[in-house]
């Protein structure tokens, strides 16, 4: 199996073009498997691109506990400069539908190579059945580890849950991170970030993701951190977010809800898994 390993500030991935090879059979098993940093590849997870109807392509993740996520912010970007790179939709505007809906990628290009893209990240939800959390508000106080804090809870895609009360960092912020992931509040776990907003359009965060944990960064976790920040009224309608492996530009229009992220994607290298790994 030919794969491409790419990562967007960080985040990587293991990428499986399905226009010119078959899909693996047991696309789960394998994620964990190829996501193993020392018997393995080595990354965040496994996303596969597919052809889609009505989309320049699908696309599917496998976290590297192989869950299968809904949407991922900088994997969608690197598939936009996958599928632009190789010659499979080498267009201004790229359609990628994912599980959290069909996404639209504005390309940021140099001649033949895409640098990256400006992802409409869709409308944001914020009804606490479409995140979904198990409460009357998406505003919710809840404990883990002896800590409590209130969490500003949306859905960018895929069930995020962003707090501005604490920023624990280190062994804390994976003990912390994993207990609220798990949390009986979050019926489908959720993305859990802490945030420390620093100026009106400057956002420092730390995502644990949903079923990979701690990572570099996080794409729908940096808007959802945005579009929180911005609700609670600790921040304007745009910011960077700065990640542990970079940054990102995120924007939120209030009237129409929806958010935009835009951020870098770079191929890091290509390989053959062997099918009997």
């Amino acid at each position: 199996m030919k794969f491409t390993k790419m990562h967007g500030i960080g985040n990587d991935y293991v990428y499986v073009d399905c226009f010119s090879q078959k899909p693996p059979a047991d696309p789960a098993a394998l994620s964990a498997v190829i996501s193993r940093p020392h018997t393995g590849v080595g990354s965040d997870g496994l996303i596969l691109i597919e052809p889609c109807e009505g989309a320049d392509a699908r696309m599917r993740i496998f976290n590297k506990d192989g869950s299968e996520g809904e949407m991922c912010g900088n994997g969608i970007r690197c598939v936009g400069k996958y599928l632009y790179d190789s010659g499979i939709a080498q267009k201004p505007v790229i359609r990628v539908m994912t599980r959290g809906g069909m996404k639209l990628l504005e390309m940021l290009t140099d001649g033949e190579k895409a640098l990256g893209a400006r992802v409409d990240m869709g409308e944001m939800r914020f009804d606490p059945k479409d995140i979904p959390v198990n409460a009357e508000s998406n505003e919710v106080h809840i404990e883990a580890e002896g800590v409590r804090a209130m969490f500003y809870c949306l859905n960018p895609g895929n069930p995020h849950a962003v707090t501005a009360d604490i920023f624990p960092e280190g062994a804390l912020f994976e003990r912390l991170g994993s207990a609220f992931e798990r949390h009986s509040v979050f019926p489908k776990r959720a993305n859990i970030s802490f945030i420390r907003v620093e100026a009106p359009d400057l956002i420092r965060a730390r995502i644990w993701e949903r079923g990979s944990g701690a990572t570099l960064a996080c794409g729908s976790g940096a808007t959802a951190c945005l579009v929180a920040a911005y609700r609670m009224g600790l921040c304007g309608s745009r910011a960077r977010v700065i990640l542990p492996g970079g940054e990102l530009r995120i924007e939120y229009d209030e009237t129409t809800r929806q958010a935009f992220m835009t951020g870098p994607a770079q191929t890091v290298f290509t390989g053959d898994w062997p099918d009997e790994a």
